[in-house]
C-alpha cells in the first residue's frame, strides 16, 4: 500500500512558518478536566493545507499517579530537551477514502468552535479502522519535536504515538524564562539573607538594647515682656527686688486655746435670762437619789407592747446642731428629757423636750472637729464629758457654768471613751493611732495616766464591762479583743479574748448594759454579730450573725448597733432602707422595726418608764 509522505495530504503544499505559527495559536486546547470527546465533534475535524496527527492511548493511572503542579512536570519533562527538531511528523494518505473525509470533519469542527476539544485519538483510530482499515494508513516521522499546543496545567494529552511528549515554541520559551528566573533568584541567596537578618533582630531584643527615638528640640518662640514685668524702668535700670510676703496659712481645723471655755450657747448669746434658767434646770434635774442606782429589766412582752405605742409627732422634730450629728447623749432624769447631740463641726446642741422647739436648744462650741463620742456622768449628771477629734475630752460643768479641760493631746486624735470606774473618776480613751489611754480625771493637768498600745491598726470604740470593770472592749480595724486594765503597759500587751469572724474593719462593739453576757458588733461586711461573754476565753465563737445594709457610704455616719439600757436582749440600729427607720434587734436575730423621720428624736406615748431613742441623720445611738 503506497504511503503518503509526512506533513503532506494529496497534492497540498507545505505551510509557511507564519502558517504554522497562526494555526497553533487558533489550535484549541485540550480539557486538562477530561481525557475523552463527545463523539459528535469527531465528524467534523477539518484540516487545513497540513494536519498534525498525534495518536497515543491515554491512561487513567498515570495521569494519577502524576500529581505534581503543570508546571514541576513540564521542567522535568523538558529541562533535557536539547532543542527542537527542524523536522515534524508527516502525515501520508494514499488518496482519498472516508477517513480522510472524517477527519477533516473533526478538524473543522475543532477550528469552528471557540473552545473546541480535539477528539481522542484512540478514538478517531478506531473509527478510521471501522471506515477503511485497509486503505488508510498513518505514519509519525520520529525526528520530529513540534506538537501542539497543550493545557498550562499539565494534562498528559499531548503525547505522541511513541510516548514521547513535545511542546510548542511558546511552552519552551516560557519554561526558559522560569528556570532562569530561578536560577537568578537562587543566585542572589535571599531566604539567607532573610534568616541572618532575622538572627540578628533576635539577639538585639535577647540583649534588652532599645533604641530611644530622639525628639524633636522646637525652636522656642521669644515672648516679648514689658518693661513693668522684667521690673525695668523707662531708662533700662533695673528696679529693687520687692521681699516676697509670706502668705498666710489657714487653718482647716483651728484649735481652741487650752483650759476651760465659758458655758455660753451660741445661739442665744444675747438672753442671758433664757440661758440661766436652762442651766439652773440642768441642775435641778440632775439630783438623783443614790439608793435608785439599780437597774431594772423589762418583761419582753411589755417591752414590744411599748414599742407598738411609740408614735413620732412633728412637735417631737426640731434642728438642733448645725451639721451632720455624730453622736448623741441623753440625761439619766425621769421627769425630764434633756438630749445632748454632737455634730461634724464640733458643736454640741442641748435640747429640752419640755420646752418648745426653738426655745428649747442651746448650741455650745467646744471643740472643732467632729464630736464622736458622749456621756453624762453617771454619778454626777450635771457633768457631760465630750471627745472630738481635735484630740481633747471636755467636761461641762453646769455648776461652774464651763467646759473644762480633761485630756489634750497634740499628736493624736481621739475617737472614742467610757468610764473605768463607778464614779466616773478615771477613763479609757481609744485613739485612731490604735493605742489607749488611761486618765484620771483628780489627778492635775491634762495628761494620761498611761499610753498603751494594744497592737491594733486603729481603736474605732472602746466599752467597758457592766459588772467587771477592770475589763474593756475595744474595736479597731478587723479585731475586736478583751483587755484588763491591771495588766496594761506600753508595750507588749495581749488580750483576755480574741472576737473572730469580722472579715473588714469593725465600727463598733458593746456589752449588754446590766450583765455584760452579751456583745454586739457591726462590722462593714453588712454583718451585725451576737457573741456569748457569759464566760471569757481565748477565742469567743459567734452566736447569732444578722444580715444588715451597713454601707453608710461618704456623707453619711457610720452605724453602730448599742444596747437598749433597759433592756438585756435588745439592741437598736439605724437602716439605709426607705422610709428612714429604726430597726430593734432581739440577740437571736429577730427583728422588730420602728419607722421614724431621720434626724428626729420621739418619745413613747405612756409614761412607762421608757427612754427614747434618737437617730442622727446617719448613727443610731442609746438615748
Amino acid at each position: 500500500m503506497p504511503r503518503a509522505e509526512a506533513g503532506t495530504l494529496g497534492d497540498e503544499e507545505p505551510l509557511s512558518p507564519l502558517a504554522r505559527q497562526r494555526m497553533q495559536e487558533h489550535t484549541p486546547k485540550e480539557n486538562p478536566s477530561r481525557n475523552y470527546v463527545s463523539e459528535k465533534a469527531e465528524g467534523r475535524a477539518v484540516f487545513e493545507k497540513q494536519v498534525k496527527v498525534l495518536l497515543t492511548p491515554l491512561s487513567m493511572e498515570e495521569e494519577k499517579h502524576n500529581k505534581r503542579p503543570p508546571q514541576k512536570r513540564l521542567l522535568e519533562k523538558f529541562s533535557s530537551n536539547e532543542g527542537p527538531s527542524e523536522r515534524e511528523p508527516k502525515v501520508k494518505k494514499s488518496g482519498d477514502d472516508p477517513t480522510t473525509h472524517q477527519i477533516r470533519d473533526v478538524s473543522c469542527k475543532a477550528s469552528s468552535s471557540p473552545r473546541g476539544v480535539i477528539p481522542s485519538m484512540s478514538t478517531l483510530h478506531h473509527k478510521s479502522s471501522m471506515v477503511s482499515p485497509t486503505n488508510t494508513s498513518i505514519t509519525i516521522d520520529h525526528d520530529s519535536e513540534n506538537n501542539w499546543d497543550t493545557d498550562s496545567e499539565g494534562s498528559n494529552s499531548d503525547v505522541c504515538l511513541d510516548g514521547s511528549s513535545q511542546l510548542s515554541a511558546y511552552e519552551r520559551k516560557r519554561l526558559k524564562n522560569i528556570t532562569e528566573n530561578a536560577n537568578f533568584f537562587a543566585s542572589l541567596k535571599l531566604l539567607e539573607s532573610a534568616a541572618r537578618l532575622r538572627k540578628m533582630a533576635t539577639k538585639g531584643q535577647s540583649h534588652g538594647i532599645k533604641r530611644v527615638k530622639p525628639q524633636k528640640t522646637e525652636a522656642e518662640t521669644v515672648r516679648r515682656r514689658s518693661m513693668r514685668l522684667q521690673r525695668v524702668d523707662p531708662s533700662g535700670v533695673p528696679l529693687p527686688e520687692i521681699p516676697a510676703q509670706p502668705e498666710p496659712v489657714i487653718d482647716e481645723y483651728p484649735q481652741l486655746p487650752p483650759g476651760p471655755l465659758p458655758m455660753v450657747p451660741a445661739n442665744q448669746s444675747k438672753n442671758s435670762e433664757l440661758t440661766d434658767a436652762f442651766l439652773d434646770t440642768w441642775t435641778k434635774i440632775s439630783q438623783i437619789n443614790p439608793n435608785d442606782t439599780e437597774k431594772h429589766i423589762c418583761n419582753l412582752e411589755r417591752y414590744k407592747a411599748s414599742l407598738s405605742h411609740m408614735i413620732l409627732s412633728e412637735d417631737a422634730v426640731t434642728k438642733v446642731v448645725k451639721n451632720r450629728i455624730y453622736s448623741v447623749a441623753i440625761h439619766p432624769s425621769e421627769n425630764r428629757t434633756l438630749v445632748a447631740a454632737g455634730d461634724k463641726s464640733g458643736q454640741i446642741g442641748l435640747w429640752d423636750l419640755n420646752c418648745k422647739s426653738e426655745d428649747g436648744v442651746y448650741v455650745f462650741i467646744p471643740h472643732t472637729q467632729p464630736v464622736s463620742c458622749m456621756y453624762f456622768s453617771p454619778f454626777n449628771p450635771v457633768h457631760l464629758l465630750s471627745l472630738s477629734h481635735d484630740g481633747t475630752v471636755r467636761c461641762g460643768d453646769v455648776t461652774r457654768a464651763v467646759f473644762e479641760e480633761v485630756y489634750r493631746s497634740e499628736e493624736n486624735s481621739f475617737s472614742s471613751f467610757d468610764f473605768l470606774a463607778d464614779n466616773a473618776s478615771t477613763l479609757v480613751v481609744g485613739q485612731w493611732d490604735g493605742d489607749v489611754a488611761v486618765v484620771d480625771r483628780r489627778t492635775p493637768g491634762t495628761t494620761s495616766e498611761l499610753t498603751a498600745n494594744i497592737n491594733s491598726k486603729t481603736t474605732r470604740t472602746v466599752h467597758v464591762h457592766p459588772v467587771n470593770r477592770q475589763y474593756f472592749i475595744a474595736a479597731g480595724a478587723v479585731n475586736v479583743c478583751i483587755f484588763d486594765t491591771r495588766y496594761l503597759k506600753s508595750n507588749g500587751n495581749k488580750p483576755i479574748s480574741f472576737f473572730s469572724g469580722h472579715t473588714k474593719s469593725v465600727a463598733s462593739a458593746y456589752f449588754s448594759p446590766i450583765t455584760g453576757n452579751r456583745v454586739v458588733t457591726t462590722c462593714a461586711d453588712d454583718t451585725l454579730r451576737v457573741y456569748d461573754t457569759s464566760s471569757l476565753s481565748s477565742t469567743i465563737p459567734v452566736l447569732t450573725a444578722v444580715r444588715h445594709n451597713n454601707n453608710t457610704g461618704r456623707w453619711l455616719t457610720r452605724f453602730r448597733a448599742i444596747w437598749d439600757p433597759k433592756q438585756e436582749d435588745c439592741f437598736v440600729v439605724g437602716s439605709m432602707a426607705r422610709p428612714r427607720q429604726i430597726e430593734i434587734f432581739q440577740d437571736t436575730g429577730h427583728k422588730e422595726v420602728w419607722k421614724g423621720r431621720s434626724g428626729a428624736a420621739w418619745e413613747p406615748r405612756n409614761q412607762s418608764g421608757h427612754r427614747p431613742f434618737c437617730s442622727g441623720e446617719a448613727v443610731s445611738e442609746r438615748v
